[in-house]
C-alpha cells in the first residue's frame, strides 16, 4: 500500500508541478497584448517647383510669365509647355499678349523657339521668337522679334504680373481685333453683300 500511496503522491506532485509550470503561460495569455507601435506618417512630399521658381534657376527673371499659369511641363532637354487659364495681356514697357499655350526651349539665360508670346508696337503685333539675358547678368533683357533685337530694362520682369483679359482703347474696341481680318472667306463675302 505504501507503494500505492507513493505512486499517488508522485502523480499529485507531477500534476501540481505541471499546473505550476503552465500557470505563467495561461496568465500571460490573459494579459492584453501590447498594441503595435503606430507607423510614422509619411512626410509630405514637397510641392513641385512652380514655373516662377524654375525661371531664375535658368538665369531668367520670374516675371516673364503672368500669374495665371495653371500648368507646365519641362523636359530634360529644356523644351517646355506652359498653359495659362486663358489668353491675356500684361503691360510692361510694351503691351505683351500671351496665348493660352506657350512653348519654347530653355537654355541658361535664354528661351529659344518661343511660340505664344507677342508684343505690340505701333498698333501692330509681332511674335517674340527669343528672349535672352546677359551672362553674367546685367540690367538688360533682350527680346528677338523677327530680325529686330530689342533691349529692355530687366527690372520690369522681376515681379510676377497679373493678366488682363483684353486691351480696350478709348473707343471700346480691342486694337488686336481691329487689326485682324476675319479668316473664313464666307465671312468676308457676307460683309461685302450686306
Amino acid at each position: 500500500m505504501a507503494a500505492k500511496y507513493l505512486n499517488s503522491h508522485l502523480i499529485l506532485a507531477l500534476i501540481a508541478l505541471f499546473l505550476l509550470l503552465s500557470i505563467p503561460e495561461s496568465l500571460s495569455a490573459l494579459e492584453p497584448e501590447p498594441e503595435p507601435e503606430p507607423e510614422p506618417e509619411p512626410e509630405p512630399k514637397p510641392a513641385p517647383p512652380t514655373v516662377w521658381d524654375i525661371l531664375p534657376k535658368w538665369g531668367l527673371p520670374a516675371g516673364l510669365l503672368p500669374s495665371t499659369v495653371t500648368n507646365y511641363s519641362l523636359q530634360n532637354d529644356g523644351r517646355f509647355i506652359v498653359v495659362l487659364e486663358s489668353p491675356c495681356y500684361v503691360q510692361f514697357e510694351y503691351l505683351v499678349y500671351y496665348e493660352k499655350t506657350i512653348t519654347g526651349k530653355l537654355g541658361y539665360g535664354s528661351i529659344t523657339d518661343l511660340k505664344g508670346i507677342q508684343v505690340q508696337r505701333f498698333f501692330f503685333w509681332f511674335d517674340v521668337d527669343e528672349i535672352k539675358v546677359d551672362l553674367p547678368p546685367s540690367d538688360s533683357i533682350y527680346f528677338q522679334v523677327g530680325f529686330i533685337n530689342k533691349k529692355l530694362d530687366v527690372d520690369q520682369f522681376k515681379t510676377i504680373h497679373s493678366c488682363r483679359g483684353g486691351v480696350m482703347s478709348s473707343c471700346g474696341y480691342s486694337w488686336k481685333s481691329v487689326l485682324q481680318l476675319p479668316t473664313p472667306t464666307n465671312e468676308i463675302q457676307m460683309l461685302i453683300t450686306e
